[in-house]
Protein backbone atom coordinates (compact mmCIF):
# COMPACT_ATOMS: atom_id res chain seq x y z
CA UNK A 1 0.00 0.00 0.00
CA UNK A 2 2.38 2.35 0.99
CA UNK A 3 4.68 1.63 -2.28
CA UNK A 4 1.73 2.09 -4.18
CA UNK A 5 0.93 5.78 -2.75
CA UNK A 6 4.44 6.46 -3.60
CA UNK A 7 4.17 5.38 -6.86
CA UNK A 8 1.32 7.73 -7.10
CA UNK A 9 2.43 10.70 -5.62
CA UNK A 10 5.84 10.73 -7.38
CA UNK A 11 3.45 10.42 -11.37
CA UNK A 12 1.07 13.13 -9.40
CA UNK A 13 4.14 15.22 -9.35
CA UNK A 14 5.36 14.22 -12.82
CA UNK A 15 1.69 15.03 -14.37
CA UNK A 16 1.65 18.26 -12.50
CA UNK A 17 4.82 19.40 -13.19
CA UNK A 18 3.97 19.53 -17.18
CA UNK A 19 0.05 20.14 -16.04
CA UNK A 20 -0.17 23.52 -14.18
CA UNK A 21 1.67 25.27 -16.64
CA UNK A 22 0.17 23.74 -19.52
CA UNK A 23 -2.95 24.81 -18.01
CA UNK A 24 -2.19 28.32 -16.99
CA UNK A 25 -0.46 28.50 -20.67
CA UNK A 26 -3.87 27.21 -22.47
CA UNK A 27 -6.38 29.60 -20.07
CA UNK A 28 -3.62 32.67 -20.82
CA UNK A 29 -4.01 32.06 -24.92
CA UNK A 30 -7.33 30.85 -24.79
CA UNK A 31 -8.47 33.63 -22.44
CA UNK A 32 -7.17 36.25 -24.88
CA UNK A 33 -10.02 35.54 -26.89
CA UNK A 34 -12.41 35.50 -24.22
CA UNK A 35 -11.20 39.34 -23.44
CA UNK A 36 -12.31 40.04 -27.18
CA UNK A 37 -15.52 38.41 -27.08
CA UNK A 38 -16.45 39.77 -23.69
CA UNK A 39 -15.49 43.18 -24.84
CA UNK A 40 -17.31 42.97 -27.96
CA UNK A 41 -20.38 41.63 -26.02
CA UNK A 42 -20.57 45.55 -24.28
CA UNK A 43 -20.54 46.54 -28.13
CA UNK A 44 -23.67 45.11 -29.21
CA UNK A 45 -25.34 42.05 -29.21
CA UNK A 46 -25.11 41.56 -33.03
CA UNK A 47 -21.15 42.25 -32.21
CA UNK A 48 -21.08 39.63 -29.32
CA UNK A 49 -22.92 36.69 -31.50
CA UNK A 50 -20.04 38.01 -34.96
CA UNK A 51 -17.27 36.95 -32.75
CA UNK A 52 -18.16 34.00 -31.49
CA UNK A 53 -19.24 32.70 -34.25
CA UNK A 54 -16.11 33.81 -35.94
CA UNK A 55 -13.93 32.08 -32.85
CA UNK A 56 -16.09 29.37 -32.91
CA UNK A 57 -16.50 28.38 -36.15
CA UNK A 58 -13.93 30.38 -38.94
CA UNK A 59 -11.10 30.30 -36.41
CA UNK A 60 -11.93 26.79 -34.96
CA UNK A 61 -11.78 25.74 -38.06
CA UNK A 62 -8.56 26.71 -38.92
CA UNK A 63 -7.78 26.28 -34.97
CA UNK A 64 -8.34 22.74 -35.56
CA UNK A 65 -6.11 22.12 -38.75
CA UNK A 66 -2.96 23.49 -37.06
CA UNK A 67 -3.32 22.47 -33.54
CA UNK A 68 -3.90 18.72 -34.92
CA UNK A 69 -1.13 19.46 -37.90
CA UNK A 70 1.30 20.89 -34.61
CA UNK A 71 0.25 17.75 -32.74
CA UNK A 72 2.37 15.14 -34.85
CA UNK A 73 5.10 17.31 -33.74
CA UNK A 74 3.74 16.28 -29.80
CA UNK A 75 4.14 12.37 -31.12
CA UNK A 76 7.76 12.55 -32.08
CA UNK A 77 9.20 14.74 -30.25
CA UNK A 78 8.13 13.64 -26.83
CA UNK A 79 8.99 9.74 -27.99
CA UNK A 80 12.66 10.92 -29.39
CA UNK A 81 13.01 12.77 -26.33
CA UNK A 82 12.44 9.35 -24.07
CA UNK A 83 14.53 7.90 -26.25
CA UNK A 84 17.41 9.99 -25.59
CA UNK A 85 17.48 11.61 -29.39
CA UNK A 86 17.15 15.33 -28.48
CA UNK A 87 18.79 16.52 -31.20
CA UNK A 88 16.50 15.57 -33.70
CA UNK A 89 13.92 17.90 -32.55
CA UNK A 90 15.12 21.21 -34.15
CA UNK A 91 14.84 19.51 -37.39
CA UNK A 92 11.33 17.98 -35.80
CA UNK A 93 9.83 21.82 -35.11
CA UNK A 94 11.35 23.31 -38.66
CA UNK A 95 9.18 19.98 -40.37
CA UNK A 96 6.41 21.37 -38.45
CA UNK A 97 6.41 25.12 -39.32
CA UNK A 98 6.93 24.47 -43.11
CA UNK A 99 4.05 22.39 -42.97
CA UNK A 100 1.61 24.53 -40.59
CA UNK A 101 2.88 28.19 -42.48
CA UNK A 102 1.61 25.88 -46.28
CA UNK A 103 -1.75 25.13 -43.64
CA UNK A 104 -2.34 28.68 -43.03
CA UNK A 105 -2.11 30.00 -46.45
CA UNK A 106 -4.37 27.32 -47.91
CA UNK A 107 -6.44 28.46 -45.31
CA UNK A 108 -6.92 31.96 -45.36
CA UNK A 109 -9.60 32.17 -48.74
CA UNK A 110 -11.83 30.96 -45.53
CA UNK A 111 -11.20 34.08 -43.56
CA UNK A 112 -11.38 36.34 -47.03
CA UNK A 113 -14.82 34.74 -47.11
CA UNK A 114 -16.20 34.43 -43.88
CA UNK A 115 -19.52 36.39 -44.93
CA UNK A 116 -20.95 34.31 -47.90
CA UNK A 117 -19.92 31.17 -45.83
CA UNK A 118 -22.21 31.58 -42.81
CA UNK A 119 -24.89 33.07 -45.08
CA UNK A 120 -24.67 29.53 -47.20
CA UNK A 121 -24.57 28.16 -43.53
CA UNK A 122 -28.22 30.03 -42.99
CA UNK A 123 -26.93 32.16 -40.13
CA UNK A 124 -28.29 35.44 -39.35
CA UNK A 125 -27.50 38.15 -42.25
CA UNK A 126 -26.34 41.00 -39.90
CA UNK A 127 -24.22 38.60 -37.92
CA UNK A 128 -22.67 37.26 -40.85
CA UNK A 129 -22.10 40.72 -42.42
CA UNK A 130 -20.42 41.69 -39.11
CA UNK A 131 -18.33 38.46 -38.70
CA UNK A 132 -16.83 38.71 -42.39
CA UNK A 133 -15.25 42.18 -41.63
CA UNK A 134 -14.23 40.52 -38.19
CA UNK A 135 -12.48 37.47 -39.43
CA UNK A 136 -10.68 39.62 -42.67
CA UNK A 137 -8.83 41.66 -39.83
CA UNK A 138 -7.75 39.02 -37.98
CA UNK A 139 -5.90 37.05 -40.68
CA UNK A 140 -2.54 37.65 -39.11
CA UNK A 141 -4.09 35.84 -35.71
CA UNK A 142 -3.86 32.55 -38.44
CA UNK A 143 -0.27 32.86 -39.19
CA UNK A 144 0.15 33.32 -35.35
CA UNK A 145 -0.99 29.95 -34.28
CA UNK A 146 1.16 28.10 -37.33
CA UNK A 147 3.84 29.57 -35.67
CA UNK A 148 2.49 28.74 -32.13
CA UNK A 149 1.71 25.35 -31.89
CA UNK A 150 5.17 24.02 -32.65
CA UNK A 151 6.77 25.89 -30.73
CA UNK A 152 4.40 24.64 -27.62
CA UNK A 153 4.68 21.18 -28.64
CA UNK A 154 8.81 21.41 -28.49
CA UNK A 155 8.99 23.06 -25.49
CA UNK A 156 6.55 20.29 -23.81
CA UNK A 157 8.05 17.59 -24.89
CA UNK A 158 11.16 18.63 -23.05
CA UNK A 159 8.94 19.78 -20.12
CA UNK A 160 10.14 23.10 -20.50
CA UNK A 161 6.67 24.94 -20.38
CA UNK A 162 6.86 27.79 -17.79
CA UNK A 163 8.32 30.43 -19.87
CA UNK A 164 5.73 29.87 -22.27
CA UNK A 165 3.38 30.26 -19.40
CA UNK A 166 4.81 33.75 -18.45
CA UNK A 167 4.72 34.57 -22.11
CA UNK A 168 1.29 34.15 -22.48
CA UNK A 169 0.49 35.76 -18.95
CA UNK A 170 2.12 38.96 -20.29
CA UNK A 171 0.21 38.67 -23.41
CA UNK A 172 -3.03 38.43 -21.71
CA UNK A 173 -2.51 41.17 -19.19
CA UNK A 174 -1.25 43.26 -21.89
CA UNK A 175 -4.59 42.66 -24.30
CA UNK A 176 -6.81 43.40 -21.45
CA UNK A 177 -5.22 46.81 -21.37
CA UNK A 178 -5.48 47.62 -24.56
CA UNK A 179 -8.62 46.64 -25.02
CA UNK A 180 -9.86 48.58 -22.30
CA UNK A 181 -7.95 51.70 -23.66
CA UNK A 182 -9.00 51.73 -27.06
CA UNK A 183 -12.13 49.75 -26.99
CA UNK A 184 -14.34 50.59 -23.87
CA UNK A 185 -12.52 54.04 -23.53
CA UNK A 186 -11.58 55.94 -26.81
CA UNK A 187 -14.78 53.25 -28.81
CA UNK A 188 -12.23 51.81 -31.48
CA UNK A 189 -14.91 49.06 -31.78
CA UNK A 190 -14.34 45.85 -33.61
CA UNK A 191 -11.49 46.89 -35.53
CA UNK A 192 -9.76 48.28 -32.11
CA UNK A 193 -10.54 45.03 -31.25
CA UNK A 194 -9.16 42.79 -33.78
CA UNK A 195 -6.19 44.84 -34.45
CA UNK A 196 -5.39 44.09 -30.57
CA UNK A 197 -5.57 40.73 -31.04
CA UNK A 198 -2.80 40.80 -33.52
CA UNK A 199 -0.41 42.61 -31.90
CA UNK A 200 -0.63 40.49 -28.64
CA UNK A 201 -0.16 37.22 -30.63
CA UNK A 202 2.57 38.50 -32.63
CA UNK A 203 4.42 39.48 -29.11
CA UNK A 204 3.47 35.92 -28.16
CA UNK A 205 5.27 34.15 -30.95
CA UNK A 206 8.23 36.61 -31.10
CA UNK A 207 8.90 36.21 -27.66
CA UNK A 208 8.67 32.62 -27.85
CA UNK A 209 10.86 32.43 -30.54
CA UNK A 210 13.70 34.34 -28.94
CA UNK A 211 13.44 31.76 -25.95
CA UNK A 212 13.67 28.83 -28.88
CA UNK A 213 17.23 30.78 -30.03
CA UNK A 214 18.27 31.73 -26.64
CA UNK A 215 20.90 29.09 -25.89
CA UNK A 216 18.46 27.14 -23.74
CA UNK A 217 18.40 24.35 -25.38
CA UNK A 218 21.75 23.57 -26.69
CA UNK A 219 20.84 20.34 -27.76
CA UNK A 220 17.55 20.30 -28.92
CA UNK A 221 18.44 23.63 -31.48
CA UNK A 222 21.37 24.21 -33.50
CA UNK A 223 20.10 26.66 -35.72
CA UNK A 224 18.11 26.06 -39.23
CA UNK A 225 18.62 23.27 -41.35
CA UNK A 226 18.06 21.93 -44.73
CA UNK A 227 17.40 18.74 -43.12
CA UNK A 228 13.99 20.02 -42.51
CA UNK A 229 12.57 19.35 -46.23
CA UNK A 230 14.09 16.03 -45.73
CA UNK A 231 11.35 13.15 -45.34
CA UNK A 232 8.60 15.89 -45.83
CA UNK A 233 6.02 13.33 -47.26
CA UNK A 234 5.97 11.04 -43.97
CA UNK A 235 5.85 13.95 -41.74
CA UNK A 236 2.52 15.48 -43.33
CA UNK A 237 1.16 12.10 -43.36
CA UNK A 238 0.92 12.32 -39.76
CA UNK A 239 0.11 15.69 -39.42
CA UNK A 240 -2.79 14.77 -41.04
CA UNK A 241 -3.64 11.63 -39.64
CA UNK A 242 -3.37 14.61 -36.10
CA UNK A 243 -5.27 16.76 -37.77
CA UNK A 244 -8.05 14.62 -38.72
CA UNK A 245 -8.48 13.53 -35.42
CA UNK A 246 -8.41 16.76 -33.74
CA UNK A 247 -10.34 18.81 -36.18
CA UNK A 248 -13.19 15.79 -36.14
CA UNK A 249 -13.67 16.94 -32.36
CA UNK A 250 -12.81 20.67 -32.35
CA UNK A 251 -15.54 20.98 -35.30
CA UNK A 252 -18.03 18.93 -33.56
CA UNK A 253 -19.02 21.65 -31.33
CA UNK A 254 -18.58 24.07 -33.98
CA UNK A 255 -21.69 22.23 -35.87
CA UNK A 256 -23.31 23.28 -32.26
CA UNK A 257 -23.26 26.97 -33.34
CA UNK A 258 -24.14 26.21 -37.09
CA UNK A 259 -27.28 23.99 -35.78
CA UNK A 260 -28.48 26.66 -33.32
CA UNK A 261 -28.46 29.29 -36.13
CA UNK A 262 -30.79 27.75 -38.29
CA UNK A 263 -33.35 27.66 -34.73
CA UNK A 264 -36.54 30.47 -35.12
CA UNK A 265 -34.88 33.75 -33.12
CA UNK A 266 -31.43 32.35 -34.34
CA UNK A 267 -30.05 35.29 -33.04
CA UNK A 268 -31.02 35.00 -29.40
CA UNK A 269 -30.33 31.02 -29.71
CA UNK A 270 -26.63 32.14 -30.88
CA UNK A 271 -26.11 34.15 -28.48
CA UNK A 272 -27.51 31.61 -25.27
CA UNK A 273 -25.32 29.09 -26.92
CA UNK A 274 -22.44 31.70 -27.17
CA UNK A 275 -22.07 32.09 -23.52
CA UNK A 276 -22.17 28.76 -22.74
CA UNK A 277 -19.93 27.36 -25.40
CA UNK A 278 -17.50 29.95 -23.95
CA UNK A 279 -17.31 28.82 -20.63
CA UNK A 280 -17.19 25.04 -21.33
CA UNK A 281 -13.98 25.92 -23.54
CA UNK A 282 -12.51 28.05 -20.68
CA UNK A 283 -12.47 25.61 -18.87
CA UNK A 284 -11.90 22.80 -21.19
CA UNK A 285 -8.50 24.21 -20.70
CA UNK A 286 -7.83 22.38 -17.55
CA UNK A 287 -8.44 19.44 -19.36
CA UNK A 288 -6.49 20.57 -22.07
CA UNK A 289 -3.23 20.81 -19.59
CA UNK A 290 -3.54 17.26 -18.43
CA UNK A 291 -3.35 16.01 -22.67
CA UNK A 292 -0.42 18.09 -22.61
CA UNK A 293 0.88 16.18 -19.67
CA UNK A 294 -0.74 12.60 -20.35
CA UNK A 295 0.60 13.21 -24.04
CA UNK A 296 4.16 13.74 -22.82
CA UNK A 297 4.12 11.29 -20.01
CA UNK A 298 3.20 8.89 -22.58
CA UNK A 299 5.36 9.08 -25.28
CA UNK A 300 8.36 9.91 -22.82
CA UNK A 301 7.92 6.37 -21.17
CA UNK A 302 7.07 4.94 -24.64
CA UNK A 303 10.19 6.32 -26.09
CA UNK A 304 12.19 4.99 -23.28
CA UNK A 305 10.56 1.45 -23.41
CA UNK A 306 8.67 1.62 -20.32
CA UNK A 307 5.13 0.11 -21.17
CA UNK A 308 3.92 0.13 -17.13
CA UNK A 309 5.03 3.62 -16.32
CA UNK A 310 3.45 4.48 -19.83
CA UNK A 311 -0.28 2.14 -18.20
CA UNK A 312 0.16 4.30 -14.69
CA UNK A 313 0.33 7.73 -16.25
CA UNK A 314 -2.51 7.13 -18.23
CA UNK A 315 -4.90 6.33 -15.36
CA UNK A 316 -3.47 9.05 -12.70
CA UNK A 317 -4.28 11.57 -15.39
CA UNK A 318 -7.84 10.43 -16.25
CA UNK A 319 -8.46 10.10 -12.29
CA UNK A 320 -7.19 13.41 -11.36
CA UNK A 321 -8.59 15.69 -14.11
CA UNK A 322 -12.13 13.77 -13.60
CA UNK A 323 -11.76 15.28 -9.96
CA UNK A 324 -11.18 18.59 -11.16
CA UNK A 325 -14.23 18.23 -13.48
CA UNK A 326 -16.15 17.46 -10.43
CA UNK A 327 -15.20 20.61 -8.22
CA UNK A 328 -16.73 22.75 -11.95
CA UNK A 329 -19.44 20.83 -12.22
CA UNK A 330 -20.44 21.95 -8.56
CA UNK A 331 -19.38 25.80 -8.96
CA UNK A 332 -21.58 26.01 -12.52
CA UNK A 333 -24.57 24.56 -10.57
CA UNK A 334 -24.15 26.87 -7.82
CA UNK A 335 -23.47 29.93 -9.92
CA UNK A 336 -25.11 28.92 -13.46
CA UNK A 337 -27.73 32.47 -12.83
CA UNK A 338 -24.92 34.61 -12.52
CA UNK A 339 -21.94 33.62 -14.69
CA UNK A 340 -23.63 34.28 -18.11
CA UNK A 341 -23.71 37.96 -17.01
CA UNK A 342 -19.92 38.72 -17.73
CA UNK A 343 -20.82 38.08 -21.67
CA UNK A 344 -24.44 40.54 -21.84
CA UNK A 345 -26.62 42.75 -20.67
CA UNK A 346 -29.57 41.49 -22.06
CA UNK A 347 -31.61 39.55 -19.09
CA UNK A 348 -33.18 37.47 -21.66
CA UNK A 349 -30.06 36.10 -23.01
CA UNK A 350 -29.09 35.60 -19.03
CA UNK A 351 -31.77 34.05 -18.52
CA UNK A 352 -32.30 31.29 -20.94
CA UNK A 353 -28.71 30.55 -20.69
CA UNK A 354 -29.04 30.02 -16.64
CA UNK A 355 -31.60 27.39 -17.90
CA UNK A 356 -28.89 25.67 -19.63
CA UNK A 357 -27.01 25.87 -16.33
CA UNK A 358 -27.48 22.32 -15.18
CA UNK A 359 -26.49 20.73 -19.01
CA UNK A 360 -23.49 23.17 -18.95
CA UNK A 361 -21.94 21.43 -15.83
CA UNK A 362 -22.61 18.15 -17.00
CA UNK A 363 -20.57 18.73 -20.41
CA UNK A 364 -18.21 20.28 -18.60
CA UNK A 365 -17.17 17.05 -16.35
CA UNK A 366 -17.57 14.98 -19.13
CA UNK A 367 -15.25 17.64 -21.15
CA UNK A 368 -12.51 16.77 -18.11
CA UNK A 369 -11.76 13.27 -19.35
CA UNK A 370 -12.64 13.53 -22.86
CA UNK A 371 -9.74 15.45 -23.97
CA UNK A 372 -6.95 13.81 -21.71
CA UNK A 373 -7.63 10.61 -23.41
CA UNK A 374 -7.32 12.25 -26.52
CA UNK A 375 -3.63 13.15 -25.22
CA UNK A 376 -3.26 9.42 -24.91
CA UNK A 377 -3.92 9.07 -28.43
CA UNK A 378 -1.17 11.70 -29.49
CA UNK A 379 1.32 10.27 -27.25
CA UNK A 380 0.75 6.17 -28.06
CA UNK A 381 0.15 7.85 -31.81
CA UNK A 382 -3.40 6.52 -32.32
CA UNK A 383 -4.29 9.39 -34.35
CA UNK A 384 -5.72 7.62 -37.20
CA UNK A 385 -7.96 4.86 -35.35
CA UNK A 386 -9.22 7.63 -32.68
CA UNK A 387 -10.29 10.06 -36.09
CA UNK A 388 -12.92 7.03 -37.24
CA UNK A 389 -14.03 6.72 -33.67
CA UNK A 390 -14.62 10.14 -33.66
CA UNK A 391 -16.15 9.68 -37.24
CA UNK A 392 -18.21 6.86 -36.32
CA UNK A 393 -19.49 8.69 -32.30
CA UNK A 394 -19.38 12.51 -32.86
CA UNK A 395 -20.88 12.19 -36.86
CA UNK A 396 -22.69 9.12 -37.19
CA UNK A 397 -24.18 9.81 -33.13
CA UNK A 398 -24.05 12.71 -31.62
CA UNK A 399 -25.01 15.19 -34.69
CA UNK A 400 -28.15 13.07 -36.13
CA UNK A 401 -29.11 12.93 -32.66
CA UNK A 402 -28.95 16.76 -32.20
CA UNK A 403 -30.91 17.59 -35.17
CA UNK A 404 -33.49 14.91 -34.18
CA UNK A 405 -33.96 16.52 -30.65
CA UNK A 406 -33.60 19.97 -31.75
CA UNK A 407 -35.67 20.43 -34.95
CA UNK A 408 -38.06 17.31 -35.03
CA UNK A 409 -38.99 16.95 -31.48
CA UNK A 410 -38.73 20.49 -31.08
CA UNK A 411 -36.53 21.00 -28.27
CA UNK A 412 -34.10 23.63 -29.69
CA UNK A 413 -30.83 24.25 -28.68
CA UNK A 414 -31.30 22.36 -25.24
CA UNK A 415 -32.22 19.43 -27.84
CA UNK A 416 -29.16 19.87 -29.83
CA UNK A 417 -26.72 20.11 -27.23
CA UNK A 418 -28.34 16.73 -25.54
CA UNK A 419 -27.85 14.89 -28.96
CA UNK A 420 -23.98 16.31 -29.50
CA UNK A 421 -23.49 15.63 -25.76
CA UNK A 422 -24.48 11.49 -26.21
CA UNK A 423 -21.87 11.63 -29.07
CA UNK A 424 -19.07 12.95 -26.81
CA UNK A 425 -20.21 10.17 -24.04
CA UNK A 426 -20.29 7.62 -26.37
CA UNK A 427 -16.58 8.44 -27.84
CA UNK A 428 -15.29 9.28 -23.77
CA UNK A 429 -16.45 5.30 -22.87
CA UNK A 430 -15.07 3.82 -26.07
CA UNK A 431 -11.32 5.47 -25.13
CA UNK A 432 -11.88 4.39 -22.08
CA UNK A 433 -12.16 0.97 -23.00
CA UNK A 434 -9.48 1.01 -25.47
CA UNK A 435 -6.76 2.31 -23.18
CA UNK A 436 -7.23 0.14 -20.46
CA UNK A 437 -7.52 -2.66 -23.25
CA UNK A 438 -4.26 -1.75 -24.71
CA UNK A 439 -0.78 -4.08 -24.73
CA UNK A 440 1.77 -1.44 -23.46
CA UNK A 441 4.49 -3.45 -24.21
CA UNK A 442 3.54 -3.33 -27.97
CA UNK A 443 3.07 0.16 -27.73
CA UNK A 444 6.67 0.47 -26.64
CA UNK A 445 8.00 -1.58 -29.39
CA UNK A 446 6.06 0.96 -31.73
CA UNK A 447 7.36 3.71 -30.45
CA UNK A 448 11.46 2.25 -30.72
CA UNK A 449 10.78 1.55 -34.30
CA UNK A 450 8.62 4.55 -34.83
CA UNK A 451 12.30 6.88 -33.47
CA UNK A 452 14.47 4.66 -35.43
CA UNK A 453 12.56 5.28 -38.50
CA UNK A 454 12.26 9.43 -37.51
CA UNK A 455 15.76 9.34 -35.95
CA UNK A 456 17.92 7.17 -37.86
CA UNK A 457 19.21 5.57 -34.84
CA UNK A 458 19.82 1.77 -33.87
CA UNK A 459 21.09 2.65 -30.23
CA UNK A 460 19.58 0.84 -27.49
CA UNK A 461 16.81 3.06 -25.71
CA UNK A 462 17.68 4.40 -21.90
CA UNK A 463 15.96 2.60 -19.33
CA UNK A 464 16.67 5.21 -16.57
CA UNK A 465 14.14 6.13 -14.02
CA UNK A 466 12.46 9.57 -13.93
CA UNK A 467 13.25 11.88 -11.44
CA UNK A 468 12.00 15.95 -11.01
CA UNK A 469 15.36 17.88 -9.89
CA UNK A 470 15.49 21.29 -9.51
CA UNK A 471 11.91 22.03 -11.71
CA UNK A 472 13.03 20.04 -14.80
CA UNK A 473 12.63 16.41 -15.49
CA UNK A 474 16.14 14.37 -15.70
CA UNK A 475 16.36 10.96 -17.52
Amino acid sequence: MGKMVGKSWQESRLLWHIAFPAILTAVFQFSIGFVTVGFAGHIGEVELAAVTVVQNVIEGFAYGVLLGMGSALETLCGQAVGAGQVDMLGIYIQRSWIICGAAALALAPTYAFTAPILRALHQPAAVSAVAGRFARWVVPQLFAYAANFPLQKFFQAQSKVWAMTFISGAGLALHVVLNYVFVARLGHGLFGAAMIGNVTWCLIIVAQFAYLVSGCFPEAWKGFSMLAFNNLAAFVRLSLASAVMLCLELWYYTAVLILVGLLKNAQLEVDIMSVCINYQLWTLMVALGFNAAVSVRVSNELGANRPKAARFSVIMAVSTSAAIGAVFLAVFLAWRTELPRFFSDNEEVVSEAAKLGYLLAATIFLNSIQPVLSGVAIGAGWQALVAFINIGCYYLVGIPLGVLFGFKLRFGALGIWVGMSIGTLLQTAVLLIICFRTKWEKQAMLAEERVKEWGGSSETLPAATTTVTNGSIDR
